[in-house]
């Protein structure tokens, strides 16, 4: 069986479109689709979603912009056929060209499939530069409904390929189809040159666990890089997860994880602290959204943790960690602290596990050989369900 996908972009179909067309027995796509296409009159035509319609028989199917790219091609390889793709411009190039600025930092999500939307969500939260393939209970009312308390300028691009094409902030009128949803940090700005489509990929290439030195911090107030490091495991954050950092003080933790792709949420009650990690945040050009105020009376209304840090606060801050999030991480300087933390994670169903970190440190003596110098003893709690 001969299958063509063709990629309509409202401009003049792709060279050799028209004689597939012309010999197509069977033609699939959209309503709006078929109309802006010849199809023959003999030809039997299906909806887009009819694909157990296709026999042993010339086909044409009809997509938007490039099949090849979240597209419908993947679908018809995964069915084993090796389709003929005859590409238009992509919606994503489509509407950054109407926008007239480059996209090549931007981050590309499509908002289809179970629980995309809330890694989609993540993604624009993290990521100055978005563009969302929209999908059903997945457009811009949703994604803005899902940004506030984030700094995002939303916008459509809608009728992409139509007479009324156009990019506009989105207002909660009705968009018109084909469109795209563009989260911008800042609309305005011109991105810096990269090397690679997307912006740099993560884990960055300057590592994890970065040394105190690199953050501000008051009177070595600061989780140290050791435990960091150990901490970053359990949490796992990366693109299109949520973190909360709870009792953050100067954000180290919550920047890391942000470096790491995450989105996050900071919450610190110290105004000097929260200074401290709006700097810290911005020193390694990342996005933290940061609350100031006493968990866990702030948390209310904040979306769902994929992991939470607790760097303090106590077992009541624990537990609303442990109902809230299949993934939390404790630090703990107070022995005191670890039967009632460990407590309030088991008891929201957490399988819990935990160390003491030691660590000695080269400290260089006068004669420049070295000696070790201990840091305070940590615990480390965490849960997972």
């Amino acid at each position: 069986m001969t299958v063509t996908v063709v990629g309509l972009d409202g401009a003049a179909l792709p060279p050799g479109a028209a004689e597939a067309l012309a010999d197509a027995q069977v033609v699939l796509g959209a309503p709006y689709q078929l109309a802006n296409v010849p199809v023959p009159t003999s030809a039997r035509v299906l909806g887009p979603a009819e694909l157990d319609g296709l026999h042993d028989t010339a086909t044409v199917v009809l997509a938007s912009g490039d099949p090849g790219f979240f597209g419908i091609v993947r679908m018809l390889r995964h069915r084993g056929l090796r389709p003929v793709v005859l590409p238009a411009r992509s919606s994503v190039t489509r509407a950054f060209a109407l926008l007239g600025r480059s996209w090549d930092d931007v981050a590309v999500v499509s908002a289809h499939g179970d629980r995309s939307l809330r890694r989609v969500l993540n993604v624009c939260r993290a990521h100055p530069a978005v563009a969302v393939l929209t999908g059903p209970g997945a457009g811009a009312t949703e994604i803005v409904a899902g940004l506030a308390g984030w700094r995002r300028s939303v916008l459509v691009a809608e009728d992409l390929g139509g007479p009324g094409e156009r990019v506009r902030r989105f207002d909660g009128e009705q968009v018109r189809d084909p469109h795209i949803v563009l989260c911008l940090a800042d609309d305005h700005a011109v991105p810096e040159r990269g090397w690679i489509a997307g912006g740099d990929p993560v884990p960055p290439t300057t590592g994890w666990a970065l040394n105190e030195a690199e953050f501000a911090h008051r009177d070595g107030m600061i989780t140290k890089s050791e435990v960091r490091a150990l901490a970053l495991a359990r949490l796992a954050p990366g693109p299109g997860r949520l973190v909360w950092d709870l009792g953050a003080g100067s954000g180290s933790v919550g920047v890391e994880c942000a470096r790491l792709g995450a989105a996050v949420v900071a919450v610190e009650r110290d105004p000097m602290q929260c200074a401290r990690l709006v700097a810290n945040a911005s020193a390694h050009q990342v996005d933290v959204r940061l609350i100031e105020g006493q968990a866990p009376a702030v948390l209310a209304g904040l979306p769902n943790p994929d992991a939470v840090f607790v760097g303090g606060g106590g077992p009541d801050v624990v537990r609303a960690a442990a109902k809230a999030s299949p993934r939390v991480v404790v630090a703990l300087a107070a022995l005191d602290r670890l039967a009632p933390c460990r407590t309030a994670l088991r008891e929201a169903g957490h399988q819990v596990d935990g160390v003491q970190l030691a660590v000695s440190r080269f400290a260089e003596l006068p004669d420049g050989s070295v000696r070790l110098a201990a840091t305070n003893p940590v615990l480390l709690l965490w849960g997972r369900r």
